[in-house]
């Protein structure tokens, strides 16, 4: 499964070798110090556990995929030097370290073991075999540390090549290496998927885009404050729940669930919108690893609240406001762009052109938010375009936008703004808060 690509940095004419010297002893120093830790004292606890399904008996062992299994090692450092920037190289190695730091942690929460005998091995193969079992214990299992810093130098190489020819001989190799785990008899089933999820959570707590964490729960008058805590509260009933039902290895789903709830909770008091890592109008294959029962609870909630309402209305002079828009919706009224508030939902269907813009559910848009959706608004009308804005229930952070477009593109005051929306549709929903920056940007 290929990440998807990130924006092409721009080149520089001397790649920051010095730093990636520094950033390779320390990485290196933290691998090998914590990885070796975890497994030795793993290997003196009684707990030790093991999670396997009977169909994993029938995994074949492929001697010869020790190859591209060893093969991650020469990526990791060969890495560091191939980044092109000083930020490409920090971002990589905050993403390694965010790996070595989850993984570890996973092993020391949740200690399992590899249950399969080896076969004999001789040969090349056999001494790759043998230079692994002197370091490798059969711990340090879930999630894979192997699969993780594959999903993490997965994305850094795709990045590097572009749309390159060499692009799908790098994603060939890969896949070759994620599949790895399993035939070389290293890891079960369960290791690589939450190994997955764990890459998947590096690639978001470090994103590609210009986003920070820091304290926000201050903002919009303490809501998202309490909005975090909330999140936090339902994602330690959920994992409270699932640890007393149910035995560790079949509380996965609730673990999984709270995860999702706990990531939100702290995009809330201290990310931004571009942490669920949408892409474009897509939420990309890392965001569904991590995110995916908020997700889809998400798009539950979108049928629910507007099963019986109209996708969208047109407000005025050819701008449409509702929820996301599929395909059928696009084409009946010949729209041609879409402004797409939407963090946590990808469109249904792609349109012809797109402004994505993405804004926290339930919290005022700032006043820089209003005033660059009403630019995007006014962009696409300008070409005399049918535009379409919309969020996840087309009822606050999209009317907010369009009455921002009446207010500076269309003379309307605040209150006429609102007015003209909720005649086409009522459900709309403007806190007192939102109403006061329209004010002032009247």
């Amino acid at each position: 499964m290929p990440p998807d690509s990130g924006s092409p940095l721009p080149q520089q004419s001397q790649r920051p070798w010095r730093w990636a010297l520094l950033w390779g002893a320390l990485l290196g120093v933290l691998f090998f110090g914590s990885y070796t830790a975890a497994n030795h004292f793993t290997a003196q606890r009684s707990d030790v556990s093991v999670y396997v399904f009977a169909w994993e008996r029938h995994i074949p062992f492929l001697a010869w995929t020790i190859l591209p299994y060893w093969s991650i090692d020469f990526l990791y450092a060969a890495a560091l030097f191939a980044a092109r920037s000083k930020a490409e190289l920090f971002r990589l190695a905050y993403r390694l370290l965010a790996a070595q730091i989850i993984c570890i942690t996973g092993f020391l929460l949740w200690p399992l073991r590899f249950s399969f005998t080896r076969p004999a091995t001789d040969g090349w193969t056999g001494a790759m075999f043998d230079a692994l079992t002197g370091f490798d214990l059969p711990f340090n299992q879930a999630p894979s540390l192997h699969i993780c810093l594959l999903v993490v130098l997965w994305r850094f190489y795709a990045d590097l090549t572009g749309q390159k020819p060499i692009r799908w001989l790098l994603h060939t190799w890969f896949a070759l290496i994620g599949i790895s785990v399993l035939t070389t008899w290293q890891h079960h089933f369960i290791d690589l998927v939450t190994g997955l999820s764990a890459g998947a959570l590096c690639l978001l707590l470090v994103p590609e885009a210009n986003a920070s964490w820091r304290w926000r729960g201050h903002e919009a008058g303490g809501k998202r404050l309490r909005l975090g805590l909330i999140y936090l509260a339902g994602a330690t009933l959920v994992a409270s729940l699932g640890a007393a039902l149910f035995p560790a290895a079949s509380a996965w789903p609730f673990y999984w669930l709270a995860a999702s709830l706990a990531g939100v909770g702290a995009i809330y008091l201290g990310g931004e919108a571009t942490h669920f890592g949408k892409q474009g109008t897509r939420m990309p294959w890392r965001s569904w690893m991590f995110f995916g029962p908020h997700l889809a609870a998400a798009r539950l909630n979108v049928w629910l609240w507007t099963r019986k309402l109209p996708i969208g209305v047109e407000v005025h002079d050819g701008v449409f406001l509702g929820r996301q828009p599929d395909a059928a919706t696009q084409a009946q009224h010949d729209i041609h762009h879409v402004v797409d508030l939407c963090a946590e939902l990808s469109l249904p269907a792609s349109p012809r052109a797109a402004s994505s813009l993405p804004v926290m559910d339930l919290i005022p848009l700032s006043p820089a938010q209003l005033t660059s959706a009403a630019q995007a608004i006014e962009e696409a009308r300008q070409q005399g375009l049918g535009v379409w804005v919309c969020c996840a229930l087309g009822f606050s952070r999209s009317a907010a936008c369009v009455a921002a477009w009446l207010v500076q593109h269309r003379g309307f005051t605040p209150e006429e703004a609102l007015a003209a929306i909720r005649r086409v549709r009522p459900q709309v929903v403007l806190k007192t808060e939102q109403f006061h920056d329209l004010t002032r940007l009247a």
